[in-house]
């Protein structure tokens, strides 16, 4: 993880997906985007949003990210720092429900 990374995400590493019984990296790199969390076998980007994409730039640039990964069969779900620090259990659990749901759906 870089070492600027914000105490969400570490949060969200450090006391969910690091445990989490299928893998994720931190920090990947797909195409000439890094993402925060990527787990290949759910094909499942997970980013966690600070102020900057609250910007109608940032949302743009958001977007087009976005769609560029998912024209490869990418999942992504996309948090607020904000998500992190007032519904942890939700983010987890809404995590969990997307996994699950794609894993099935890749049987």
């Amino acid at each position: 993880m870089r070492k600027d990374a914000t105490r969400q995400k570490k949060h969200l590493w450090y006391d969910f997906l690091s445990s989490y019984p299928v893998r994720f990296q931190r920090q990947k790199t797909i195409g000439s985007y890094i993402v925060d969390f990527y787990c290949h076998l759910a094909k499942l980007v997970i980013e966690l949003d600070g102020s900057q994409h609250c910007t109608e730039s940032g949302a743009k640039q958001d977007a087009i990210r976005t769609a560029e990964l998912e024209m490869q069969g990418i999942h992504v779900l996309r948090f607020s720092n904000y998500d992190i620090d007032t519904g942890f259990e939700n983010v987890c659990a809404s995590i969990d429900q997307v996994i699950q749901a794609r894993l099935r759906d890749e049987k």
